[in-house]
C-alpha cells in the first residue's frame, strides 16, 4: 500500500510538471499543438489513460476517462488539495471543476449547472455522485444543513435502484434522465434540492433483451428482503421463479451485490424521509408488479381469455388490489372480451403503468424532503445526469428518444460553447475569429419539425382512425421524408445500403454516426395506453401509493392523452430552457473499451465517441482565437519572478505588471493580446517557454528564499538567545547579589557570637558562649585527629586541649589505653608481629560512610555501624584474592562487594575466628554451615588485623573465641568439604596456591619483620 501511495504521490508531481508532459502527456488539450490532429488528441488522452490520469481539460471543459478501477483520489484528503485553488493550478480533477463552480457560483452569485454526458458506461453517474460527495464535504455545516446533505446524498441509491438496471454496455446503467438542482444558502450551505426526471424506461420492467436485466430494485427485494417480508408479500428467494426477472437470462450479475445495495436503499429511505407506512406500500407495489408478470392467461372455447385458479390473483389481493375487479379487467374491456394477446397486453401494460408511475411518486417524495422551506434568494447549481448517445444490436423507440435528446443537447452545447466564447473576446475587447462546425439543426428539424418532422408522423399514426402500424408509419416517413440526407430505409436505399437494412428498419445519420432503428412496437410504446377499467380497479386500490398514481381527478379517455414522445419533446424544450438561464460547465465522460477492462484503450472506440461528443469542434473553438488566457493578477502572481521589475513586489497596476512582464519575456505582437482583465495568449508553445523558464527560476528562487528563510531562523534564534542569556544573566546576578547579602549578614552574626564566646569563653556555658566553645572542641579534635601520638602509652605527646576539653581528652585516652589492653590480653607473646601494632592508635573505622555504597547503606540502615575496614577475601575454591569491605553492625557482620552484600554472617553463627602465631595478616572467620546452599568459612587478609579483631571482640562480647594457631587451619568450603590454610615463615611474604591444594601463607622471618617495621616507621 505504501509502495502504490508513493507511485500515485510521484504521478501527481510529474503531472503537476509540464517539463513531464511527454511522458504524461498535456493536462490541458488546448495547450496541444496540434490542436487540429484527431491522432494527437487520441494519443495524448491514450498516454494519461495509461498513467491513470483520466482527467485532462479542454479549457474549462473536463474529460474523464473511465478507468475501470478504482484509483487513490477520491479520498478526504483529495478534496481538501482541491478547496479553494484556482482552477489550473492543480492537475485536472473533477474536484476542481466541482470547487471551480462552487467558487464562482459564490463570488457573482449566479446560477450554474454542469452537463455530464457520454454514452453507457462511461462513468457518469459517478461523475455525478464524485460531485455530490464533494459538496457535501467541502460546504459549510450545520445540524440542519447535514441533514439536507444527507438527504442528496442518499436520493441517489434510491433512484438508482429504481431507475438503473444492467444493460449490455453498463452494470449500472441509468434508464431515466436526471436532472438535480442544488440549492445553496449566500454563504455557500446546500439548503435543499429539486430533482426532475426524463423518460423512464418502462419497457424494461417488462421485457429485457438477452443478457440484460430489469431495474435493480426487483433482485434487491427478493435476495435482500427479510424472510418475514417475502413472505408477507408471497415471495421466494429465487429470482428464476418470475417472468419479469428471468427474460435477459442474467439474475446474477457478479459486479453487483443486491444483498448489500437492498440495506443501503434501506437506510436511504429512512433518511431520506419515508415512513414505515411509505416503504410497506412501496415494497408491495414491486411485488406486485412481480406477481403481476406471472398472471397466465387460458382460453376459452372461443378464444377469449380467461383467468383460471390463478395463485398469483390471491397475492395481488393481499398486495392491496382488488382481486374480481382486477380479474375482470384483464379479461375484457367494458363491452369486449379479450383474446389472449389482448389479455398479456393490457397485464403488461399496466404493470408498466404502475413501475412508471410509482416511479413518478418516488421523485415527487424526494423533493418534498428536499424541498427548501426559506423563501430568500437562493443560488443554484444544476447536475444533469442524461444518458449517452445508445447504438445497441436492436434499436427501438426508446433509443430514438434517447439519441433525440443527445441532439438537442448537441445542438445546445455548441450554441453555448459559441456563445460564452464569443461573448467573452467581446467583453475583453478581441476580435474574434469564427470558426466553422457541424450545425445539427438539419437532423434536429428532421425530428421534430411540425407537420413533417418524425414525431410529427408518429403522433399522426397514433391518432388517426383505422388500421395504423408500425409499417404504415413506416410508409408515411418514406413518403414525407424520402429525399432528406439524413434518412434512409430499405425502400429508398441504393442497393449497397439496401444489404443493411431490414424491411421494417428506418436509419438516421446523426451527428455521432449512423443508427439503425426497428419500427416494430413505436406505435404502441409512442401511445402507452391503458384501459379506462383498469384504471378505475386501481383507483379503488387499498395502496395509497397506487390511489395517489391514479387519481380520480385524471381525465378519461374522452380527450386523448399526449403521447410518450410529445411529452418528452416538451420535456426537453422545459429542460432547454433551464439550462439556457444557466451558466455551463460540462464533463465529457468516455468509455476507452467495450469489456469494462482496466488498462484497455480502444483507439476506433474512443475516436467514435471525440467525435459524436463535439471534442474536437470544442478544442478548435478554444484554439480558433487564443490557446490560454488568464486574469491580469492571476498570470502576474505566479510570473512576475521572471522579471526583476516586477519581482518581488509590483507596485503598479496588474495590466501594467503584466505588460513589463511580456516585454521583459520577449513576447511578439502577433503571440498575444491585453484584454480589459485577461491577457490571451494565442500559441501553446509561448506558454511552454514561459513555463519552462518558470521552472528553472523556481530553482533559483528556492535557494534564495531558502537562504533568507535560513538567515531569519538563525537571526531569530540568536535574538531568542540573547534575550534568554540577559534575562539569566539578570537572574543570577540578582541570586549571587542576594546571597552574598545574605552570607555577609550571616557573617557578622557569626562574627558577633565569636567575639562574645571569646570574651564569656572563662564562664559558664551559656547562650552567649555555646556556640564558642562547641568550635573550640571541633577544632581541638581535628588537630587530634591529624595529630595522634605515635606512642599511645606517652601521654606528653597528646595534644593540649583547650581547659572545656582537659575531661574529655582523659577520657579518649583512656579509651584508647583501654582497647589497647584487650588487644594486649589476646595477642601478646601469642603473634609475632603484636609488639610492632602497639604504637598504632586504632581509628574509630578504617571506611567513611561516604566511601559506603549508597544502595548498602539502605540495606542495612536499620543496624548502626560500629566499624568498617578494607580486606583481602580469598575464594574458597582456587583462592583467588578479591578486594572487599568488612562491616561490623551492632547485630552481624557483612562482607560487601561494592553494592552488593556478598556474605552476611550473624554473630550467632559465628562459631571462631583464627590467626597464625607469625607475622602474617590473615584471618579465617569460622561459621556455622548446616545446610549445602549456605556459603561457609571467610579467609580474609586485612592491613589493620589488631584493630578489626579488638572491635569485633567488642561487639561480639566473644575475645574467647579468637585463637592464635600454628601451623595450618582447616575450614570449612561447605557441608561435607574442607579447605586448609598453611602458615610458615620465609625470607619474603608471599601467598599462593601450594601443589596439595592447601592456601600457603608465607611471611617474613621474625628479625628480618622487625627490621622492616622500624624501617617502616
Amino acid at each position: 500500500q505504501d509502495t502504490k501511495e508513493r507511485c500515485n504521490q510521484i504521478l501527481r508531481n510529474m503531472e503537476a510538471s509540464l517539463t513531464a508532459r511527454d511522458r504524461v502527456g498535456i493536462q490541458d488539450f488546448v495547450l496541444l499543438d496540434a490542436y487540429t490532429s484527431e491522432s494527437a488528441f487520441l494519443d495524448n488522452l491514450r498516454k494519461r489513460f495509461h498513467e491513470n490520469l483520466i482527467y485532462t481539460y479542454i479549457g474549462t471543459l473536463l474529460v474523464s476517462v473511465n478507468p475501470y478501477k478504482e484509483l487513490d483520489i477520491y479520498s478526504k484528503k483529495q478534496m481538501d488539495t482541491y478547496m479553494g485553488v484556482n482552477f489550473f493550478e492543480l492537475p485536472p480533477h473533477i474536484y476542481a471543476l466541482a470547487d471551480n463552480v462552487f467558487r464562482t457560483m459564490l463570488t457573482e452569485f449566479n446560477n450554474h449547472f454542469i452537463l455530464i454526458s457520454g454514452e453507457s458506461g462511461a462513468g457518469k453517474t459517478e461523475a455525478s455522485k464524485k460531485i455530490l460527495q464533494f459538496y457535501a464535504v467541502s460546504c459549510p455545516s450545520t445540524k440542519l444543513l447535514n441533514n439536507v446533505r444527507d438527504r442528496l446524498l442518499l436520493s441517489n441509491p434510491v433512484l438508482e435502484a429504481f431507475g438503473n438496471a444492467k444493460t449490455l454496455k453498463n452494470d449500472n446503467s441509468s434508464r431515466f434522465g436526471k436532472y438535480m438542482d442544488i440549492q445553496f444558502d449566500h454563504q455557500g450551505g446546500a439548503v435543499g434540492g429539486h430533482i426532475l426526471s426524463y423518460l423512464l424506461e418502462k419497457s424494461r420492467v417488462v421485457h429485457q433483451n438477452h443478457g440484460e436485466r430489469n431495474f435493480h430494485i426487483f433482485y434487491q427485494l427478493v435476495e435482500g428482503g427479510e424472510d418475514e417480508l417475502l413472505r408477507w408479500l408471497g415471495l421466494q428467494r429465487n429470482c428464476q421463479l418470475y417472468s419479469y426477472l428471468v427474460q435477459g437470462d442474467c439474475a446474477k450479475v457478479s459486479s453487483v451485490n443486491d444483498k448489500s445495495d437492498w440495506r443501503t436503499v434501506q437506510k436511504a429511505l429512512s433518511v431520506v424521509d419515508f415512513s414505515e407506512n411509505d416503504i410497506e406500500h412501496l415494497f408491495g407495489i414491486i411485488a406486485s408488479v412481480l406477481h403481476l408478470g406471472n398472471v397466465k392467461f387460458g382460453a376459452d372455447p372461443r378464444g377469449y381469455a380467461i383467468l383460471n385458479n390463478n395463485p398469483e390473483m390471491h397475492w395481488l389481493s393481499k398486495v392491496r388490489h382488488r382481486k374480481y375487479k382486477l380479474r375482470s379487467a384483464l379479461e375484457s374491456d367494458l363491452f369486449t372480451p379479450f383474446t389472449v394477446d389482448h389479455a398479456v397486453y393490457a397485464r403488461d401494460a399496466l404493470a408498466k403503468a404502475i413501475y412508471g408511475r410509482t416511479f413518478n411518486w418516488l421523485v415527487n417524495k424526494i423533493n418534498e424532503s428536499l424541498a427548501n422551506k426559506d423563501s430568500s434568494r437562493k443560488t443554484v447549481i444544476g447536475l444533469l445526469d442524461i444518458y449517452g448517445f445508445e447504438v445497441f444490436h436492436v434499436n427501438s423507440f426508446e433509443q430514438f428518444c434517447i439519441n433525440y435528446c443527445n441532439e438537442k443537447l448537441q445542438q445546445l452545447f455548441i450554441q453555448l460553447t459559441l456563445k460564452s466564447e464569443q461573448e467573452e473576446y467581446e467583453m475583453e475587447g478581441i476580435e474574434w475569429e469564427p470558426v466553422p462546425y457541424f450545425n445539427n439543426k438539419i437532423i434536429c428539424d428532421l425530428v421534430e419539425e411540425k407537420h413533417r418532422g418524425i414525431i410529427s408522423v408518429l403522433d399522426e399514426e397514433c391518432l388517426r382512425p383505422g388500421e395504423a402500424t408500425d409499417l404504415t408509419f413506416l410508409e408515411k416517413m418514406e413518403e414525407k421524408m424520402g429525399g432528406h440526407p439524413h434518412f434512409v430505409t430499405h425502400k429508398l436505399a441504393d442497393q449497397k445500403t439496401r444489404k443493411t437494412l431490414e424491411r421494417g428498419d428506418f436509419r438516421l445519420l446523426h451527428y455521432a454516426g449512423e443508427v439503425t432503428y426497428c419500427v416494430v412496437g413505436f406505435l404502441d410504446k409512442n401511445n402507452d395506453l391503458l384501459y379506462r377499467n383498469v384504471k378505475e380497479v386501481m383507483r379503488q386500490s387499498k395502496n395509497s401509493i397506487i390511489k395517489h398514481c391514479f387519481p380520480s381527478t385524471e381525465p378519461d379517455s374522452k380527450k386523448r392523452p399526449e403521447t410518450v414522445v410529445t411529452q418528452f419533446k416538451s420535456s426537453l424544450v422545459g429542460l432547454t430552457e433551464i439550462l439556457m438561464s444557466k451558466e455551463p460547465w460540462y464533463v465529457r465522460c468516455i468509455k476507452p473499451n467495450e469489456g469494462k477492462q482496466p488498462g484497455r484503450f480502444d483507439d476506433v472506440l474512443v475516436r467514435h465517441q471525440v467525435k459524436y461528443l463535439g471534442l474536437m469542434e470544442h478544442l478548435r473553438v478554444r484554439r480558433a482565437g487564443f490557446a490560454y488566457r488568464r486574469r491580469y493578477e492571476i498570470f502576474l502572481q505566479r510570473y512576475k519572478p521572471l522579471c526583476p521589475d516586477t519581482w518581488p513586489n509590483w507596485k503598479g497596476t496588474a495590466a501594467e505588471g503584466v505588460q513589463r512582464l511580456i516585454k521583459h519575456l520577449g513576447y511578439k505582437p502577433n503571440e498575444y493580446k491585453m484584454g480589459r482583465t485577461k491577457i490571451f495568449i494565442r500559441h501553446p508553445r509561448t506558454l511552454f517557454a514561459t513555463e519552462d523558464a518558470f521552472e528553472v527560476c523556481k530553482h533559483e528562487l528556492a535557494t534564495r528564499i531558502q537562504a533568507k528563510y535560513k538567515g531569519y531562523r538563525v537571526k531569530g534564534e540568536f535574538l531568542k538567545q540573547r534575550e534568554a542569556a540577559t534575562k539569566i544573566e539578570t537572574c543570577w546576578r540578582g541570586l549571587m547579589a542576594r546571597k552574598e547579602r545574605e552570607r555577609r549578614a550571616w557573617a557578622v552574626k557569626v562574627i558577633k557570637k565569636f567575639i562574645k564566646g571569646f570574651m564569656t569563653r572563662n564562664q559558664p556555658a551559656c547562650v552567649d558562649n555555646s556556640e564558642y566553645l562547641a568550635f573550640v572542641r571541633q577544632n581541638y579534635l581535628s588537630r587530634l585527629k591529624d595529630n595522634l601520638p605515635k606512642t599511645l602509652l606517652d601521654k606528653n605527646n597528646w595534644l593540649t586541649p583547650p581547659p572545656i576539653m582537659q575531661e574529655k581528652s582523659k577520657l579518649i585516652y583512656l579509651y584508647n589505653l583501654q582497647l589497647k589492653l584487650l588487644t594486649s590480653s589476646m595477642f601478646k607473646g601469642k603473634k609475632e608481629n603484636y609488639p610492632f601494632s602497639v604504637c598504632r592508635p586504632f581509628l574509630d573505622t578504617r571506611i567513611s560512610e561516604d566511601d559506603i555504597n549508597v544502595k548498602v547503606l539502605q540495606m542495612i540502615q536499620h543496624e548502626r555501624i560500629k566499624y568498617s575496614v578494607p580486606v583481602v577475601k580469598y575464594d574458597r575454591n582456587g583462592f583467588r584474592p578479591r578486594l572487599r569491605q568488612l562491616i561490623f553492625t551492632q547485630a552481624a557482620a557483612y562482607l560487601v562487594e561494592e553494592a552488593k552484600i556478598k556474605q552476611r554472617i550473624d554473630y550467632s553463627s559465628l562459631k571462631g575466628v583464627s590467626v597464625s602465631n607469625l607475622s602474617d595478616n590473615f584471618l579465617i572467620l569460622h561459621v556455622t554451615c548446616d545446610d549445602i546452599k549456605q556459603k561457609g568459612d571467610l579467609v580474609l587478609q586485612c592491613d589493620y588485623l589488631f584493630e578489626a579483631l579488638t572491635k569485633l571482640s567488642l561487639v561480639t562480647s566473644k575475645q574467647s573465641c579468637i585463637k592464635v594457631v600454628q601451623g595450618s587451619v582447616r575450614f570449612d568450603i561447605q557441608p561435607g568439604r574442607e579447605g586448609f590454610v598453611d602458615f610458615k615463615s620465609g625470607q619474603e611474604s608471599m601467598v599462593y596456591r601450594a601443589k596439595n591444594g592447601h592456601l600457603m601463607v608465607v611471611s617474613m622471618e621474625f628479625k628480618k619483620y622487625v627490621h622492616f617495621s622500624w624501617q617502616f616507621q
